[in-house]
C-alpha cells in the first residue's frame, strides 16, 4: 500500500472549534462489517468502490452523515476528494493541449505574458509545475492569515487565483527547480493557466471538460451541502464532531483546482475508469500516457504518484490521497490489472493505519489477490 499521503493545508482551528457540535460513533456493528471497520477506526462514515473496465464492481458505504445523528450515509452521497482533484486539473490541461490551445512545455512567461513575474520563472514549463518540480512553494501565499481572510474576498475566483499566482511568482523560486516539492500552489497556478487559456473560471472548465461528458451529476465544489455527509474534526481523545455547512466546511474556494471537488463514489469511479480504458475517448491514449508518466528519476507524474514493482497490479500503480483535514479520500489505479479502488471517510483520522487505508487493503485483497 503506497498511496500519496500529501494533503491540503489545515483549516484554521479556531474556526473549526466554533463550528463544531458534540457527537460520537456507535459500536454496535457485526464483526468484519464495513460499519465495524468505521467504528473501530473512529470515523462517522466510510465508503469504498472497486471499478473495472466495464464499470463498478463493488460499492459499499456505512455509518452516519453526522456524528451524533441516526441518519445513515447513502450509496449516492457525495464525498470531498481533497487533493485527488489534482489529477482532474491535469487532465483538463491535457484536453487544452489536444485542442491546440497549449503545450506541455508552455512556459509561465507564455501563459502569463502580462504578469510581470520574476525573470527566474519566465521559462519554467507548466508540466514541471504540475509535477511539483518547478520550485514553487505554498509559503508566503497560503498561510494562516490568508486562510482566515480569503473566504471574505469579494473578487471573482479567477481574480483571486491570479492574485495568488502573481504573489508566488513575484520573487525567485523558494524551492530548487528540478527537485520535487509538493505544494498546492502548483495546481492553483495550473487552474489559473486554464482560466486564461479557456477564458472562463476553472469551475466552468471542469464542468464542461469532465463533469458533463462523464455524466457526473453529483459533482460539485467545496464540501457537500444539504442531505449529504458532513466533514468532521476530532481533537485528541474527544469524539468526532461535525463541522456543519458554511464557509468553514472547506478550504477557501480559490484553492479548488488543487483540492476542492466532491462527488459520489460511483461518479468518481467513472473518472478513475478513464485510466483503465486509455482515456475512453475523453482524452487520447498519448495524453493519458503523458499524465501518468513521471519525469526521469521521479515518481510523481501529473496528479498521480506512480509506483512500480507491485506484482498484484501487473504494471505500475497510480496512487493519490487527499484531505482538507475534515475528509479523507484514497485512490489506487492499476491499469495493467484493469482495476481501480477508491475509499473515503468524512473524518481524517491521525491513526497510523486509518480506516480508508484499511478498507482499501481489504478490497484489494478481495479483488486483486
Amino acid at each position: 500500500m503506497n498511496p500519496d499521503r500529501r494533503r491540503l493545508l489545515p483549516l484554521p482551528l479556531a474556526g473549526l472549534l466554533a463550528a463544531c457540535t458534540p457527537g460520537g460513533v456507535r459500536a454496535t456493528a457485526p464483526e468484519g462489517s464495513l460499519l465495524r471497520l468505521a467504528e473501530e477506526g473512529g470515523v462517522p462514515a466510510l465508503g469504498g468502490v472497486v471499478v473495472g473496465r466495464e464499470g463498478v464492481i463493488h460499492l459499499e458505504v456505512a455509518g452516519v452523515r453526522r456524528a451524533g445523528s441516526p441518519d445513515p450515509v447513502q450509496t449516492g452521497g457525495a464525498w470531498h476528494l481533497g487533493s485527488n482533484t489534482k489529477a482532474m486539473t491535469a487532465m483538463l490541461y491535457g484536453q487544452a493541449v489536444e485542442a491546440g490551445k497549449a503545450r506541455w512545455d508552455s512556459s509561465l512567461g507564455e501563459l502569463f505574458p502580462s504578469l510581470g513575474m520574476n525573470a527566474a520563472w519566465s521559462k519554467t514549463p507548466i508540466d514541471a509545475v504540475m509535477e511539483h518540480r518547478a520550485g514553487l512553494s505554498d509559503a508566503g501565499v497560503i498561510d494562516t492569515r490568508w486562510l482566515f481572510t480569503a473566504r471574505s474576498d469579494d473578487r471573482s475566483l479567477p481574480e483571486q487565483r491570479m492574485a495568488m499566482v502573481a504573489k508566488a511568482l513575484s520573487e525567485p523560486p523558494r524551492g530548487t527547480p528540478g527537485v520535487f516539492a509538493y505544494a498546492n500552489m502548483n495546481y492553483i497556478l495550473a487552474g489559473a493557466a486554464l482560466e486564461r487559456i479557456e477564458g472562463k473560471p476553472w469551475e466552468d472548465v471542469i464542468g464542461e471538460g469532465l463533469f458533463k461528458p462523464l455524466g457526473l451529476a453529483s459533482a460539485g465544489f467545496g464540501a457537500p451541502a444539504g442531505d449529504q455527509p458532513q466533514g468532521h474534526v476530532r481533537l485528541g481523545p474527544l469524539p468526532a464532531r461535525p463541522v456543519g455547512e458554511g464557509k468553514w466546511a472547506d478550504n477557501p474556494a480559490a484553492m479548488a483546482p488543487a483540492g476542492g471537488v466532491h462527488m459520489a463514489l460511483a461518479d468518481y469511479a467513472r473518472f478513475l475508469s478513464l485510466f483503465l480504458k486509455a482515456g475512453d475517448g475523453l482524452v487520447s491514449p498519448a495524453t493519458l500516457a503523458r499524465l501518468t508518466t513521471p519525469p526521469p528519476g521521479g515518481d510523481y507524474a501529473l496528479g498521480w504518484t506512480v509506483t512500480e514493482g507491485r506484482a498484484w497490479a501487473q504494471g505500475p500503480v497510480l496512487g493519490h490521497e487527499g484531505s482538507n483535514t475534515l475528509w479523507h479520500a484514497v485512490a489506487q489505479v492499476a491499469p495493467g490489472r484493469g482495476l481501480a479502488f477508491a475509499t473515503v471517510s468524512n473524518l481524517l483520522s491521525q491513526d497510523k493505519d486509518p480506516a480508508p487505508i484499511q478498507l482499501l487493503k481489504r478490497l484489494r485483497r478481495q479483488y486483486a489477490p
